[in-house]
């Protein structure tokens, strides 16, 4: 399955290399992107629903696919010279800012002009670089040793911090990409110590150091669609029910859930599933009153004895 940003590029792709190869089979098109023929179809009848205020579909482009060909008919703005709001001129300068100062495969020198040739396009709408600063999580070393692993194809090793286990875990990882992600840089590798795909999230990473032996992402590896959330439960996971009250609220907006149920009293019923419930201890700890596990009774029997050794020692 493509990512949203996949999607989104092709889609943004999709009309001008239509208009540039007239006459093309839905088949063909499908091979050139890469994509099935279905999945080809479906992308240009979500184009054809794309337009500006106060306009409908097809007021902006036509796309005619009946039968094999496929032929654009008047794809407006396609030839018109683009004209930037303040607003929009501003986004293109920090996502620019952005991508130059994340690790990945893409040449800081060309970003930099990129955004050269922006502001001298759009002139004052586009906020000079000094006035517009993006700060990216990470140190600049371990930043540079992914961009440098990704950019020669080698190896990682990584120390990386586990927060749920307050831990420092020494991995061997081949890297595939860097994603953004609710304002979070993650570096998406292969871990061979789990044997799967696994998200680094850049600023946990206490350091990285590229190895003098190629990355070797097996073909099983695929990149995951971070549209559908950071958390992918696996097959082992616990399931956890925890209800709160209303001063726990808080956690069904936090935390990745399967299901939540509204309770008498303003509380909550969440379900949720985990590899490692020590994490669940601490919560519900810190919840106090606020929170209590129903479900699996061992993890609730193991939060009341945590929680009676707390009180003890707060006696003696």
């Amino acid at each position: 399955m493509a990512s949203g940003v996949e999607h989104l590029s092709r889609l943004l792709s999709l009309v001008p290399w239509l208009r540039a190869h007239p006459g093309v089979t839905i088949d063909e098109a499908a091979a050139e992107f890469g994509v099935t023929p279905k999945q080809l179809e479906k992308d240009l009848e979500l184009i054809t629903l794309c337009g500006l205020p106060r306009q409908g579909p097809e007021d902006l482009v036509d796309i005619q696919f009946w039968g094999e060909g496929i032929e654009v008919l008047d794809p407006q703005t396609i030839s018109r010279p683009l004209r930037l709001s303040a607003d929009e001129a501003v986004s293109l300068v920090v996502g620019l800012q952005l991508l130059r100062d994340l690790p990945g495969r893409h040449d800081p020198l060309v970003v930099d002009a990129l955004i050269a040739k922006l502001e001298e396009a759009a002139g004052e709408a586009a906020a000079p670089s000094g006035q517009v600063a993006v700060a990216v999580e990470g140190e600049d070393a371990t930043a540079e040793s992914i961009r440098a692993a990704l950019a020669d194809g080698s190896a990682l090793h990584l120390r990386y911090l586990v927060p749920s286990r307050d831990e420092v875990t020494d991995r061997t990882v081949d890297p595939m990409r860097v994603a953004v992600r609710d304002g979070h840089g993650y570096l998406e590798a292969w871990c061979r110590q789990a044997e799967a795909v696994r998200l680094f999230r850049i600023d946990r990473v206490v350091a990285a150091t590229p190895l003098d032996e190629p990355s070797a992402v097996p073909p099983q590896a695929t990149s995951r669609d971070l549209d559908d959330g950071l958390f992918r439960p696996g097959p082992s996971d616990t399931v956890v029910t925890v209800e709160v009250g209303p001063t726990g609220r808080w956690l069904a907006d936090y935390l990745p859930y399967e299901s939540v149920t509204e309770l008498p009293g303003d509380r909550l019923r969440v379900t949720l599933r985990t590899p490692d419930t020590r994490w669940i201890v601490r919560l519900v700890l810190r919840l106090g009153g606020a929170g209590r596990v129903v479900d699996p009774p061992e993890l609730a029997a193991e939060i009341r004895a945590s929680a009676a050794s707390l009180l003890a020692a707060y006696t003696d």
